[in-house]
């Protein structure tokens, strides 16, 4: 226990005499250093009763003994057995264990463990969770979350002032930089309280990760005074921010905030990188911290190269399983309010690490046989709450998460029924057209009964759910029915078949599009996928006679729609819009509509970058080699490379060589 302090008598103002080796009375040395010279950080002689720093400046002199070393509570190198006796000391102190010999205790020890121990178990408490699946935990006998914790914050030493998370964290520091304050980088309480309404409008119905009133709450309380906010609270918080501001237009940012959407986006997005790195995320079991995570995962997926946001997904994957979501929550004995919540971030998190895996060539890390976790309840926010103890009832109709809901439903279609595994290789492999036939027309007939049934087309997320959820069928049925096409061995009675599905898909995106009451929900839009009707599209469109003519020139307006609503297919920054590109430029050139006086702006400016790429490709190869020896002219040298835009004789099937059919496939589920 640290000594009270002593207050010495002040030092007299007259200067201190001097003691030389003639005075009579012994010099009194103190042990220890004054508080006031601790203070002021100068030397002191620790003469008593008042040392000469003090008497100089007239300062009080106290002696205050300083406190003792904090003791250690383990030795480090303490292995799995010295634990293990550790713990069962411990619970017999306390009346929790029966003492007794080596082998009654060691007997004890093994029957205490269940089978349900021996698969797994969740720690909880102190708002965090952490899932121990490891044998080599499970045999230390009991283990609490506090000790874990405990463990693991004493094994990390606290950074030096002005040191950076590098020393206790060097994968964060060496990616994100070190811990910074961000006070200053929230937003007045009028603005932050209009990003709420922004997302809680136009982002949580399709994510349906936060319970709404508890974060309303939280929301309302750091706004008004930030410097309160937890390390977790300011992750959610920012990435909140962030994604409101992603699912605004630029118009209403400049409107409401006075800066342009970029700015904003840069601003948000520093924030929540830098809040992440504060909360040490790579180490957290904390649910808010995850739930922040995974929604600036979200709101990045289609603006991130896939390589960077395939790794960014797998720290996601990693934390949730550390955190055990991937087992659900009614088997690990946990509330009702967490298990709900728990079971919405997983299955956020599974189509959006399927997303990243096929993007980036990899495939899905969260394998269809390791997680039991089970889809979130058809209810509403109101009906649950933190201190509930009984499982809410579930809806029968549309609720809140009936979004969420039919795109779990596509999803297990996938992870669960849609695949096979290799067993000698691991793969994972589509099943056969039939099986998958069958099991799209089930899983239609679910949706349609649960969920779609009762939608009511006067509220703009149920107009989203229909178009979605239909849009997303009739693709898959498309991609499961499409290789003959690829392979020029269909009829024209099976291309036709084909082109009503892919009509329908085009049809519904314009739809989605033109519906101006679905302008909040345009961000989630625009990543609808739609590639394979397209394509469909402009093949049969490059069959000359195949439409009639009213219907080549309907065929075509669509087409236009499509370049109109998408414009990313112009700026050709993935493969994707570069082979659709080249097949529109041939589908024009092949079979243009009979009463076109000019070439719609698409075509031209389609045009225009093949004939800019052909020429920047024909003076980087001057520079290597000169043309008079190339013998190459540049129109020669653009067919080479890019073929003629103006020939028909192509092979229309060679363009889909960038479409894996499996990636496709799950394209069409995990982008809904």
């Amino acid at each position: 226990m640290p000594t009270r302090p002593v207050a010495i008598a002040p030092a007299p103002n007259k200067t201190p005499i001097e003691h030389g080796k003639d005075d009579l009375d012994p010099i009194s040395i103190s042990p220890y250093t004054c508080q006031q010279c601790v203070r002021r950080k100068v030397k002191c002689d620790k003469t008593l009763p008042s040392c000469s720093s003090c008497g100089k400046g007239e300062f009080e002199c106290v002696y205050q003994a300083p406190n003792p070393p904090r003791p250690r509570k383990r030795k480090r190198n303490e292995d799995v057995h010295e634990r293990l006796v550790r713990y069962e000391r411990i619970l017999q102190e306390n009346g929790l264990l029966p003492i007794a010999d080596d082998k009654q205790k060691h007997q004890s020890t093994q029957d205490s463990i269940s089978p349900a121990r021996r698969t797994g178990e969740l720690l909880s408490g102190d708002g965090k969770s952490r899932y121990i699946g490891s044998s080599l935990w499970l045999n230390t006998g009991p283990v609490s979350m506090h000790e874990i914790s405990e463990d693991e914050e004493e094994d990390q030493p606290v950074p030096p002032v002005g040191t950076t998370l590098l020393t206790t964290d060097p994968i964060t520091g060496a990616l994100l930089g070190g811990s910074q304050t961000l006070v200053h980088h929230h937003p007045s309480h009028k603005d932050a309280m209009k990003l709420w309404a922004a997302h809680v409008g136009n982002v949580e119905p399709l994510c349906k990760i936060l319970h709404i009133p508890t974060t309303a709450k939280m929301v309302e309380t750091v706004s008004r005074k930030p410097s309160m906010a937890s390390k977790a609270d300011e992750c959610l918080l920012f990435a909140i921010y962030h994604f409101a501001v992603f699912s605004m237009s630029d118009e209403d940012c400049v409107l409401e905030f006075r800066q342009s959407r970029i700015e904003l986006m840069s601003k948000y997005q520093h924030a929540v990188r830098q809040a992440l790195v504060n909360a040490s995320w790579l180490k957290t079991t904390e649910m808010p911290i995850l739930q922040a995570y995974v929604l600036f995962l979200i709101s990045i997926r289609t603006q991130s190269d896939p390589h960077l946001f395939w790794m960014l997904t797998g720290i996601a994957v990693r934390i949730a399983q550390r955190m055990g979501l991937h087992r659900d929550g009614e088997g690990l004995g946990l509330p009702p309010f967490d298990v709900e919540m728990r079971r919405r971030v997983f299955w956020q998190l599974l189509p959006l690490d399927g997303y990243a895996g096929q993007v980036s060539g990899t495939g899905i890390s969260i394998s269809p046989n390791s997680w039991d976790t089970k889809p979130p309840l058809n209810i509403n926010d109101a009906q649950i709450y933190p201190d509930m103890t009984h499982r809410p009832e579930e809806q029968k109709g549309a609720s809140e998460m009936i979004y969420c809901l039919t795109k779990s439903e596509l999803s297990n279609l996938y992870t669960r029924t849609g695949v096979e595994t290799n067993d000698a290789g691991g793969a994972i492999q589509l099943k056969a057209n039939g099986q998958l036939e069958t099991l799209i027309d089930e899983v239609e007939s679910t949706i349609e009964t649960k969920y779609l049934r009762y939608c009511d087309i006067i509220n703009p997320l149920h107009v989203l759910v229909l178009g979605s959820v239909r849009s997303a069928i009739n693709a898959v049925r498309l991609r499961n029915r499409i290789s003959p096409l690829m392979n020029h061995t269909i009829g024209d009675p099976e291309r036709k078949q084909l082109c009503i599905l892919a009509q329908k898909i085009l049809d519904t995106d314009c739809a989605l599009y033109s519906n101006p009451q679905l302008g909040r929900f345009r961000w989630k839009i625009k990543a609808l996928f739609l590639w394979d009707a397209l394509m469909c599209i402009l093949i049969s469109l490059a069959k000359v006679g195949f439409f009639s003519p009213t219907e080549l020139k309907s065929t075509w307006s669509k087409t236009a729609d499509v370049y109109l609503n998408h414009p990313e297919i112009l700026n050709a920054k993935t493969a994707f819009h570069v082979a659709v590109g080249k097949l529109t430029l041939k589908a024009w050139a092949a079979n243009p509509p009979g009463d076109a006086t000019s070439e719609p702006d698409f075509v031209t400016i389609l045009r225009s970058q093949r004939r800019a790429k052909a020429t920047s490709a024909l003076e980087k190869t001057e520079n290597v080699t000169p043309r008079k020896e190339s013998g190459m002219s540049i129109s020669s040298f653009n067919n080479s490379l890019f073929g003629n835009p103006d020939e028909t004789d192509f092979n229309l099937a060679s363009d889909f060589s960038l479409f894996p059919a499996d990636w496709l496939f799950e394209d069409q589920l995990i982008s809904f």
